[in-house]
């Protein structure tokens, strides 16, 4: 077999184990995925008392999720977040709203919340809240891990705080989810 007709074969392989994953029927089964989402955020942190500051801002990348044949690009990652830094001990405790959109439009909807050291990351929980279209009626969640790798710093009037951007991953080991079952067909005359 040539090279490129080895490539074409590969290819059309990894085309139909995505298709599978994307198209997948929705049954009242139990599923547990490994995923993860490279994440860009921005926002500010201000001082919201003595020894303490908040972070108010978004995070937003692309969701993979980890198969047998390495991660595959399954939607887009929208959380807009809030971040309690205490400054005595840096430690930090966090809570995100976020909205998981796929190439088809369909939303999957969860929270995070986490606890963890200011400027490194935080480990909490993922719970699935909803979702639209086909992952309507989603439930679940599992452990996540949220960590940054680069943060930038502008400084701004003491007024407007801190503007902050900023890089990282969320790592989500085993979020397990359940989609009910899709209703039966009619049946009328």
């Amino acid at each position: 077999m040539s090279n490129a007709c080895a490539r074409r074969v590969g290819l059309s392989a990894l085309v139909a184990l995505l298709a599978a994953i994307v198209t997948a029927p929705a049954t009242a089964a139990d599923e547990t995925i490994r995923a993860f989402a490279a994440w860009q955020g921005s926002g500010r942190t201000l001082p919201t008392g003595p020894d303490e500051a908040t972070f108010t801002g978004t995070i937003d990348g692309i969701v993979y999720v980890d198969t047998d044949k390495g991660p595959i690009e399954s939607g887009r990652l929208a959380c807009p977040a809030m971040v309690v830094i205490n400054l005595a001990d840096a430690t930090q405790t966090g809570t995100a709203h976020c909205t998981i959109t796929a190439r088809d439009g369909a939303r999957i909807f969860g929270e995070l919340t986490c606890k963890g050291v200011y400027l490194v990351g935080c480990n909490g929980d993922f719970t699935l809240t909803g979702g639209t279209d086909r992952f309507a009626g989603i439930t679940g969640g599992g452990k996540a891990t949220v960590r940054s790798s680069s943060r930038e710093f502008a400084a701004t009037s003491a007024a407007a705080g801190v503007q902050e951007s900023g890089t990282g991953i969320i790592f989500w080991p085993e979020l397990k989810y359940t989609l009910p079952e899709p209703p039966a067909p009619s049946t009328s005359p």
